[in-house]
Parts: C-alpha cells; structure tokens; sequence
C-alpha cells in the first residue's frame, strides 16, 4: 500500500474507536489544558524571560515524533542542558503516532505537547484540531514554503527528492541532466524508484502539466525500473552498486553515505520537489509553556545547526547548507491527502502492478 494510501486506513481505525472514546471520555481522569492562545501567540518584551521562567515551573516537555531516535538525540540533549526541563519523547511511524494523538484526545486523555512529523501527518493532525496556532521569533529566518495557509504547524526541516548515482558504475558524462534523460535506454532495468512516492509523481505530473506528465511516466514505466521500499534503503542500493541509478530519492541520505567514504552522489533535477517535516503545538498541552519553548529551540539557529549537523535539510535560511542551493517547490501535505485516491491508483497501475518490491522503513 502507497504511504499516502496507509491514511485511509489510519481514518476508518480511528472512526471505529471514536464512537467508543466519546463515550468513555467523562469516565476517564483527564486534565485537559486550558486555551493556550495567549500563551503561543504572546508577543510582549518579557516574551523570552516569561516563557523561561513559566517553562521550568512545568518541568517537563512531552513530545511526539517520527524523527530517527539517532537525529532527535542532539536536539534534545541541548534543550534539556540549555532550559534545565527534561524532555519526555514518544517515538514512532508517522501513522503510529497520529493515531495515538488523535485515540488519545478522544479518550480525554492529553499527553503530547509538540508533534513532529511529516508534512502529511501534521496536516491530518491539523485536521483532526489537535494543533494550535503559535508564533516564534524564529520565523523571520524560514522561507514562504515552511508555513501551510492555516499555519497550525511550521517546517522545521525538508526531505529533498533528488537523483543518486553509483560514481563507479555512473560515468560523468552519462550523469541524467534532466528528467528526460533517465528515459534514455541505457537505463532500461537499471533505474530504481522508490514504491511509497505517489506524491512525487502527482507533484511532478502538476507541474509538467498533466497530460505531458503522464506521457513522460508512461514512458518512465515502460524502462521497466526497479522499484524498492525505502529511501534509505534505495540509496544503500545505489551505493553498493546494486542499482546504478535512483530517481528519487532523499538526498540527505545520499550525503550521509557519501561522507562515509561511499561512492555515491546525488544531484537536483528542476523541477526538485520536497517534502516538509514541521512541527506543531497541541491545542491541549499539559505543558504549554515547555511546548512553546522548544519549538522556539528547533527552529532557532542553535537547533537548526544541530539538524544540519546530522546531514539533514533545515528549513531556516540562517543556516548554511550544500543541501537545499538549488530551486524547489514543496509537495503540498493538503493536496496529497485530499488527491490521494486519484494518484495512488495511476502510481500503482504504472509501477507497482505485478511488483513485489523489497520492504525496509526509511
């Protein structure tokens, strides 16, 4: 099943045990938060010293995340030696942790301060009204693309779809150009896709224009490439030459191997479309204070330094990095889920039909 297909099924799980929550709720010990506007849209002088002192009388910050265990340990080792307010994290699969949030909240229960995730996993949250809206000084240094309309949550980093090649088996001069150039026949059964990015190919359809789009995907399936499960784990491919060339994949990953001395190397094809991880505020936090300071941490240049640190793709500006100086546009979170249907079935008619690709987590 796509990833953006797997909310379908996250939504009728959560419709069958939000009846019973409902009904459970008044009989369930709940704290809920009182409003927390005033508090995450609070602009006064005393902003910082306010939130500081008011944090540390909470104790504690409770978040839910995706985020690799490995790349969110930096972040919170600093929050915790900076503030003196320990972190309380929850991790899981972006659909693990918007079904507990949102089971969780029908139930009157409400543990989560901040939620991290994906763009489309904030967005369902957002949704289902558990993010509050909040500001940060740090804004001033995040670009248009980080903030969605409603602005219920904010980009704190971009995963990048770019190619990556096998320097040993990929000659210089035979290095893809344009998305036109993966079509030529010397890549016939030699390409790898990645079998979850429907997303990318609506993006890309979009912004090719839809006809010409779909001729050029045709053209794509008919080079018979081959399709794996796993970012991480097609990079690993291209890496260990199992796979010459990929056509979309994270290019921090890619730069993660290539600093370990593998040869590989990634390249952006315009147009280069990304996905944006964000960070959002739950309307009921139990600690809203702790919850607004830390996202004021992560998306400081202090906790953007560490992201960047860990070969992943910060969305402030203030930070400089060889990972995003090159145009983009990101995949809109609210078109993938709203389209999803639509684009998960040409996905699956043109690629993964007859398929069984190998599984592994990103």
């Amino acid at each position: 099943m796509d990833r953006s297909g797997r909310w379908n099924a996250v939504w009728r799980t959560l419709a069958l045990c939000g009846l019973m929550c409902v009904l459970l709720a008044p009989c369930m010990a709940s704290a809920q938060a009182a409003p927390v506007g005033a508090i995450y849209l609070y602009q006064g002088a005393d902003r910082e010293p306010k939130l500081v002192e008011a944090a540390r009388k909470e104790g504690l910050v409770s978040i839910y995340t995706s985020l690799n265990p490995k790349d969110a340990a930096p972040i919170l080792e600093a929050f915790e030696k900076k503030y003196k307010i320990k972190t309380v994290l929850w991790r899981a699969s972006g659909e693990k942790m918007v079904q507990r949030t949102i089971t969780e909240a029908r139930a009157g229960r409400y543990t989560p301060d901040v939620l991290e995730s994906d763009g489309v996993e904030m967005e369902i949250l957002a949704r289902e009204k558990m993010l509050a809206e909040f500001l940060s000084p740090s804004f001033k240094d995040l670009p248009a693309s980080a903030f969605p309309p409603h602005r219920l949550y904010v980009a704190d980093r971009f995963n990048f779809f770019t190619i990556a090649y096998n320097t040993t088996l990929v000659k210089p001069d035979e290095v893809p150009n344009t998305y036109q150039d993966l079509l030529l026949p010397r890549w016939n059964g030699k390409l790898g896709i990645e079998a979850s990015d429907s997303d990318w190919f609506a993006s890309l359809v979009k912004v090719m224009g839809e006809k010409e789009g779909m001729a050029y995907f045709r053209k794509l399936a008919e080079a018979r490439p081959q399709v794996r499960t796993g970012h991480t784990l097609m990079s690993e491919l291209v890496a260990a030459g199992e796979i010459p060339l990929a056509a979309a994949v994270y290019n921090h990953a890619v730069e993660r191997l290539a600093l370990a001395g593998a040869p590989i190397k990634w390249k952006a094809l315009a147009p280069t479309m990304g996905r944006p991880g964000a960070i959002g505020l739950a309307r009921n936090a139990p600690h809203p204070h702790a919850a607004l300071l830390f996202a004021d941490f992560l998306l400081s240049r202090d906790g953007q330094e560490l992201i960047r640190q860990r070969n992943r793709v910060p969305a402030s500006t203030a930070v400089n990095t060889n990972l995003n100086k090159f145009a983009y546009q990101m995949i809109d979170p609210a078109i993938t889920l709203d389209e999803a249907e639509k684009w998960e079935k040409l996905w699956s008619e043109l690629f993964l039909r007859g398929q069984a690709p190998n599984k592994k987590a990103d």
